[in-house]
């Protein structure tokens, strides 16, 4: 009874299911890439730097391959140069299409030695993860290269074709093959991009090129495994890694490759003006860097069987296509998925900035590299002042992201697997349940060379970003205008509710008062207070009048964020608060080096309306403050092709195809369920804060599912105590079962129990006493549910664990398709803002279409 006591206590930990995990991995799983290296003075070291490589060894490319994406904006050298001009003064043509070329593969192959981190997660996830599978086109899989976009929703590469067998040139992997029709890869070229030489790579096995091998999919990146030694090549059995369970779901199995990510895996995209014909075989010019992967399917794609029964793909299942947990790996106890990020008009938003976006810096954030440290003059000094002011964008969507646009890109990097030889120190990956410590900046531009590199390329990544992030225009897709009406006082009167009700936080061109709310000393301690007045001034008719005369202008669109990158209270929002409740980048955590001083001196938004999971009953939940509590608006460009909304996608009907069509009737779903809430969907009736009544969604396992871990993940004293004992009838052999978890469990009930309680020790040692006694009950209950125990059966006992876990809840908020009440009748501050009639409704979204 020991082991379930402790496999209970795990399986609630991090995101659920990887608790037990993580600890059947612990000195065992990972075995390979766990591996470190360290210099003389004991501080661990990347590969890079273990091998004698440095920063200049791994430049950048140049090859301006993907000159037809992205509206082929290399193509014309002279334009481009007029556009960096600018921010570069004195640049050529030559040297414009050179800087975008380098910081578009930056984005696109780059991966910045991070192939060690999706191994190490490959063990870490007890097989659920396996992206050479995912890459994969074995007739046994689910997927392959012809249905790669419709079921995992990933973007395949021109040039390739669907592999028929095994590959002898690859240990028989069964992967896409480029066509003979196409140039070779340039980024493969291993004289000019030598591969990094470390352990058996470049030895037992080729070391190819620091840019990896080229495999089909859009943002992944082949790259030789190093521990693939001469023991593991001779135990490498290509066939039953695809059929056999005991063989690939094994904690000694060394795959022969590793597989990097580059940024462009989550934000390559069809080009909404220029869709592919067949989105399963597009071409360079449908794709664009910038709009953000809408069609991805984490749960299909970090759980590859998609069995329901495993609780693993039921906690990815609430993560929509386009959305995923960023926090997933440093876990912050919350199931929160956020929609990948499209990156539009990157001009306006850096000048945005200097008026809504100063903060102020102090311990490591001050360690962030700024523009002033690349150019001497120009505009882009103007973002940065000495000793501790940075005028900075927020993309997070919890604005959480403070220290200046480019610390913020090089975030990014670590988040997907940069120098995780450190990374990986901080905290317990996927699993969480050790104190969680900051990766500072100093000590990573230290010790890894592929952090200088990647920051070397750093600021050619912003200069494309300035050229390559244009809006995607309705007008301009096939049809698309025809599909905006042509009747100006329709568009007239769209305007007017535009600029009454949405431009305050949806415009970066506002009244010049506007900007006088949030001068001296507006960021941190006192940021509710500027932020309240502001919001009141927006209400009255000195602002009315002034945007009116803004919005109606022919060039209001015309280099328009459409948005503030304001922090606004989630308690004016009512959105579901378990995104802006992320604790990451809150003082001590993971990301302390690359959020603001200000940021963490931000107040407690104060008590947010949550309801209850099963009867929708309102009650108070108290937001900490130190940051968290606020979520910076979406930018409204190009805003017809980005449907289902929210920072979740829970808003608006999915459609799997890319093309206009599919995308302006996503659109027409979407933001009708966001000015008609009550067309919303629905599992629950819940109330708002004004006393309404509204349907809500509430993510709910979808079968009776288990927490499993296949027997050759277990330790082996583990394994073999499994099969000993009682109750789990996935045991010994097999391996280790627990469950059931009822049909129709609120899945956030698992994933979102605090054991990151960090305020005052009297209430953590309180905190961890009472979850001692939860994980008790659960272990009581669970052992209390009949043998073969029907849905209904299972789900009874579940219930009396509902308010235990709600209780114990880092976020208790679980509808996810709440709030955004502005301009209806369900607004909180309805009394000041009544809702607008249907006919104004329908006129604003006609002028949202020309966005």
């Amino acid at each position: 009874m020991k082991l379930k006591k402790s496999a209970l206590a795990l399986m609630l930990t991090g995101t659920g299911f990887l608790g037990l995990a993580g600890y059947s991995s612990a000195g065992s799983a990972a075995l390979f890439s766990s591996n470190v290296c360290k210099n003389q003075q004991g501080e661990i070291i990347d590969e890079a730097m273990c091998a004698g490589r440095d920063a200049a060894s791994l430049k950048g490319a140049d090859e301006d391959y993907f000159k037809d994406m992205d509206y082929g904006i290399t193509k014309d050298p002279a334009t481009l140069a007029k556009t960096l001009a600018p921010f570069v003064p004195g640049i050529t043509p030559e040297q414009a299409v050179k800087s975008v070329a380098t910081g578009r593969n930056n984005w696109i192959v780059w991966t910045a030695g991070n192939d060690r981190l999706w191994d190490t997660i490959s063990y870490r996830s007890v097989g659920n993860l396996d992206f050479l599978k995912t890459l994969s086109n074995h007739p046994g899989l689910k997927f392959s290269r012809s249905n790669r976009w419709n079921y995992l929703g990933l973007v395949n590469e021109p040039c390739f074709e669907k592999g028929t067998g095994p590959r002898k040139d690859r240990y028989g992997l069964w992967l896409d093959v480029r066509s003979t029709d196409c140039p070779a890869d340039p980024f493969e070229n291993e004289e000019k991009y030598p591969g990094v030489k470390y352990g058996a790579r470049g030895k037992n096995i080729p070391a190819g090129s620091y840019y990896g091998y080229a495999t089909g999919i859009v943002g992944l990146r082949l790259f030789p495994n190093p521990d693939f030694d001469e023991k593991a090549e001779k135990a490498w059995d290509p066939e039953r890694y695809y059929t056999d369970p005991s063989y690939y779901n094994n904690k000694n199995l060394v795959r022969p490759y590793r597989v990097g990510m580059s940024c462009g895996f989550c934000h390559v995209g069809p080009n909404p003006t220029n869709p592919p014909a067949d989105p399963e075989h597009p071409k360079w010019e449908n794709l664009n860097s910038n709009p953000g992967a809408q069609y991805f399917w984490i749960d299909r794609i970090f759980s590859w069987e998609a069995d329901p029964s495993a609780f693993p793909f039921q906690l990815f299942a609430t993560s929509r296509p386009g959305a995923l947990d960023t926090s997933l790996i440093s876990s912050d106890y919350i199931n929160n998925p956020r929609t990948m990020n499209a990156v539009y008009n990157l001009v306006p938003r850096l000048l945005n900035a200097k008026n809504f976006g100063e903060e102020k810096l102090g311990g490591g954030s001050l360690n962030n590299r700024q523009f002033n440290d690349y150019v001497k003059s120009g505009p882009l000094t103007e973002f940065y002042k000495a000793p501790d002011t940075v005028f900075t964008p927020r993309v997070l969507k919890d604005g959480a992201d403070s220290v200046g646009a480019l610390g913020a890109l090089n975030r990014v990097f670590i988040n997907i697997g940069l120098f995780s030889e450190d990374w990986l120190t901080h905290f317990n990956p996927l699993v969480g349940g050790k104190p969680i410590t900051p990766i500072p900046i100093i000590k990573s531009r230290k010790n890894s060379v592929y952090w200088q590199a990647n920051e070397a390329q750093t600021p050619d990544l912003a200069l494309f970003f300035v050229a390559g992030t244009r809006p995607d225009l309705l007008k301009n897709a096939p049809g698309g205008d025809q599909k905006i009406t042509q009747d100006a006082a329709v568009l007239t009167r769209g305007k007017e509710v535009f600029g009454e009700r949405c431009a305050r936080c949806h415009s970066s061109k506002l009244p010049d008062k506007a900007y006088e709310f949030f001068k001296g000393g507006a960021v941190g301690k006192d940021y509710l207070k500027h932020w309240g007045n502001y919001w009141r001034w927006t209400q009255t008719d000195e602002f009315k009048k002034a945007i009116d005369v803004i919005v109606k202008k022919d060039d209001f669109l015309q280099d328009n964020f459409l948005s503030t990158d304001l922090r606004v209270p989630v308690t004016l929002l009512e959105t579901n608060a378990c995104s802006p409740l992320a604790t990451n980048a809150i003082e001590g955590n993971i990301w302390n080096d690359f959020s603001s001083q200000s940021y963490k001196n931000l107040p407690s938004v104060g008590k947010i309306t949550v309801h209850h999971p099963m009867t929708g009953k309102p009650w108070e939940f108290t937001a900490p403050g130190g940051g968290v509590g606020f979520t910076r608006p979406a930018s409204l460009v190009s805003v017809w092709s980005t449907a289902p909304f929210f920072v979740n996608n829970s808003l608006g009907k999915f459609d799997p195809s890319p093309s206009v069509e599919a995308r302006m009737g996503s659109f027409e779903n979407s933001i009708t369920q966001l000015l008609w809430p009550e067309k919303r969907e629905g599992n629950i009736q819940y109330q708002t804060a004004n006393g309404k009544m509204l349907p809500g969604w509430i993510d709910r396992t979808f079968a009776t599912s288990y927490l499993r871990v296949p027997a050759g993940f277990l330790p082996d004293w583990l394994n073999k105590l499994a099969g000993k004992i009682d109750g789990g009838k996935f045991a010994g052999e097999q391996g280790l079962e627990l469950g059931p978890i009822p049909k129709g469990t609120p899945v956030n009930l698992l994933t979102n129990i605090d054991l990151d309680r960090r305020e005052g020790f009297i209430d953590r040692v309180k905190h961890k006493a009472e979850l001692l006694g939860l994980l008790l009950k659960i272990k009581h209950d669970l052992k209390e549910i009949p043998k073969d125990a029907t849905d209904e059966q299972a789900a009874a006992q579940f219930k009396n664990l509902v308010d235990p876990l709600v209780k114990a809840s880092k976020c208790p908020d679980y509808i996810v398709n709440r709030g955004h009440y502005f301009g209806t009748d369900y607004f909180k501050e309805a009394n000041l803002e009544p809702g607008l009639s249907d006919a104004d409704k329908k006129a604003l979204i006609e002028f949202l279409k020309t966005f």
